[in-house]
């Protein structure tokens, strides 16, 4: 006798959303907090997701049209990334010169965003007919324009802030 397969019911999607909620809460909290910045990490994020992408496209690769649409994700992903990184408080201690920075909610709330963003494009891409892996890529050099222009945005804004305090 076959097993059918239940049909999605509502606890398909509150539990992870509540684990989202109880997770988005928690880290909220945090951000309100002062954290050390080290200017000299900051590449370590971008590049390790570039490899991420670079895995994506090297499994799937872009048609052409699917390369330009990647690259202007990347531009638009890059334009956000700026903007959200100068949403990112840094704060110089005037004798120490340590750096720390603060995050702002609308710095997390922009990637709680991307993030869904992807995930509803992924599970419904299919049925309404959109092409899921040129939105995968899509979505994949947009994130990496984000990471790696938000990244870019402190390491120059702390250098420049670290150096008006030494002078």
């Amino acid at each position: 006798m076959p097993v059918h397969a239940a049909p999605p019911g509502i606890l398909q999607y509150a539990i992870p959303i509540a684990i989202f909620l109880a997770v988005f809460a928690l880290r909220a909290r945090r951000l309100t907090r002062l954290r050390p910045l080290k200017v000299e990490q900051l590449w370590i994020v971008p590049a390790l997701y570039t490899a991420v992408v670079a895995v994506i496209f090297y499994r799937s690769p872009p048609t052409l049209a699917g390369w330009g649409i990647a690259a202007a994700a990347l531009l638009v992903g890059a334009a956000l990334g700026w903007q959200r990184g100068k949403t990112m408080q840094i704060h110089v201690d005037p004798e120490t010169h340590e750096l720390r920075q603060r995050a702002s909610l609308w710095a997390l709330a922009f990637i709680v965003v991307l993030i869904a963003i992807k995930s509803v494009a992924q599970a419904e891409g299919a049925a309404l007919h959109f092409n899921v892996a040129v939105l995968i890529d899509t979505l994949a050099a947009l994130t990496l324009g984000v990471f790696a222009a938000q990244r870019l945005e402190m390491y120059l804004r702390a250098n420049r802030l670290l150096a008006e305090a030494r002078a």
